[in-house]
């Protein structure tokens, strides 16, 4: 079953409404404008409840169907990136430094279409739960979703959400049962020695040579601390110290991402870059100030709810179309908090070809909003039948 016609019609809409969104960007909480244009369209769809303030600028939209039954919940993030545009649209950011180079827009969009198909059918028993969040790429809008009760509060039983996926052909859909995405931890390293002149490093404590030494270390962590079948990553991504060719820096500091899909790996990774940091400074006769931040956790999908959904995207795209078992990857989403909280899946929407995520040349392809909106209709469908 391709998409549904009564979506089909409503593409020129949703791409107006998309193209607002990627002009109006906003980040993390501060979702304002975002949240008040969404509002204003389920109120104009006919949704049954409007809740909004959830997580500062969240919305829980609740349709209710033809007959008894539970909440399924069905997930949009809304923020952007700080990020200078560079796709040259007729609608790209009027937000210097701000744009959608992730398709939150297109997500939100997605579920938009869904959401006035659901409320013109109500071809389902029970209630949708609609989550529009914030600050997906910075602050775990999710997690504080999840923290303030919309799941209690609202009797979800089961939570579904899509990211699209550059150069993954257009239409075909990716998940997998179990771990889907990582875990994203981080740390920053502050390293104090005794400056001076650069002629002189024997009156010194240098400390470059020390995060030189911790930096190539910490890649142990993963070639000889690790089972060779588990999966971890650990990456400087940026390094900082001095000021003039002829100084000796008092200080430096090197920051990491790091990221695991198991407890047991998480913990080792945690424990063995405190040691290797620690080790180094003992040994370099300096000082090293750690701080470690546990981020997002892993996301894990339900198997039973990835077979449902699995099927649905068959339906809608095709058995060809639909890779059940992709397999993981590294990046880390927010989502996840709300699979802690509720069994559902998570899955990735092919756009075709196209600029990657968090590129300032990204823009949503258009024609993927229909896609996903027909997928998120017929979930509920499926999931919650009539009789």
């Amino acid at each position: 079953m391709p998409v549904l016609n009564r979506i089909a019609a409503l593409a020129p809409e949703m791409t107006a409404w998309r193209r607002h969104l990627h002009a109006h960007p906003e980040l993390s909480f501060d979702c304002h404008e975002t949240a008040a244009f969404v509002a204003a369209r389920l109120r104009e769809f006919g949704v049954d409840e409007l809740h909004e303030g959830i997580a500062k600028t969240g919305i829980v939209a609740i349709i209710k169907g033809r007959a008894e039954g539970p909440v399924i919940g069905l997930r949009a993030d809304m923020d952007a990136l700080p990020i200078e545009e560079l796709t040259g649209a007729e609608y790209a950011s009027k937000t210097p430094g701000k744009m959608h180079a992730c398709g939150h827009d297109g997500h939100t969009t997605m579920l938009l279409g869904a959401a006035k198909y659901l409320c013109e059918t109500r071809n389902f028993a029970g209630s949708v739960a609609l989550l529009f969040q914030p600050a997906e790429e910075d602050g775990g809008g999710g997690g504080v979703m999840v923290k303030e009760g919309v799941m209690e509060r609202f009797d979800v039983t089961q939570i579904y959400g899509i990211h699209n996926a550059p150069n993954i052909p257009f239409g075909h859909f990716h998940t997998t049962p179990g771990p889907f995405m990582a875990a994203v931890d981080t740390a920053w390293v502050h390293v104090t020695g005794k400056g001076g002149h650069g002629a002189m490093p024997h009156d010194c404590i240098d400390p470059i040579p020390a995060m030189a030494g911790m930096i190539g270390a910490l890649q142990t962590i993963v070639s000889r601390n690790l089972f060779a079948l588990d999966e971890l990553v650990v990456s400087v991504t940026q390094i900082h110290s001095g000021s003039a060719t002829n100084i000796i820096p008092e200080e430096g500091w090197f920051c990491a991402t790091i990221r695991s899909f198991t407890p047991k790996v998480r913990e080792l990774a945690e424990r063995r870059f405190h040691e290797i940091v620690n080790g180094h400074a003992s040994a370099y006769g300096v000082s090293a100030r750690i701080t470690y931040e546990r981020g997002y956790p892993p996301t894990v999908n339900d198997a039973q709810k990835v077979a449902l959904a699995g099927e649905v995207a068959a339906e809608v795209s095709g058995e060809a179309a639909v890779e059940a078992n992709a397999g993981r990857e590294m990046g880390a989403e927010d989502f996840s908090y709300m699979l802690e909280a509720r069994p559902g899946a998570y899955l990735f929407l092919g756009q075709g070809p196209s600029a990657g995520l968090h590129h300032p040349a990204y823009d949503f392809n258009d024609e993927l909003a229909p896609v996903g909106a027909t997928f998120f209709a017929r979930l509920v469908e499926r999931a919650q039948p009539l009789g």
